[in-house]
């Protein structure tokens, strides 16, 4: 449990903005909340990607997909469940971006 600390906290992190986030926008802000979070989950998934060294990284666009779920019924409606798949993509190409900034960052330390 110690040993997945760091991805625990973004995991947090995301959590907090999928389920608090939606609380302080309007009616008239959802659309708004929308882009935020996904700039966010991408944010988060670079950062998740550059930091962590641990095999379960690669889990964390299906977790973002699975956890965004629920909060499509609490605060949405079923036509959101579209955005699991947005969030899906979005980490996934965090990701990617947090590991080729990883590989590079350890290139440039090993010289």
């Amino acid at each position: 449990m110690k040993k997945y600390l760091k991805e625990i906290i973004i995991l947090i992190i995301q959590l907090f903005m999928f389920y608090v986030f939606p609380l302080f926008a309007g009616p008239t802000d959802a659309m708004g909340m929308v882009f935020l979070i996904i700039l966010a989950t991408l944010l988060i998934s670079i950062i998740i990607g550059s930091i962590s060294n641990k095999k379960a990284k690669y889990l964390y666009p299906i977790m973002i997909a699975i956890l965004f779920v629920p909060s499509v019924f609490i605060y949405y409606n079923e036509s959101a469940l579209i955005h699991s798949v947005w969030y899906f993509v979005i980490s996934s190409v965090g990701l990617l971006i947090g590991i080729i900034i990883q590989k590079i960052t350890h290139k440039e330390t090993a010289k």
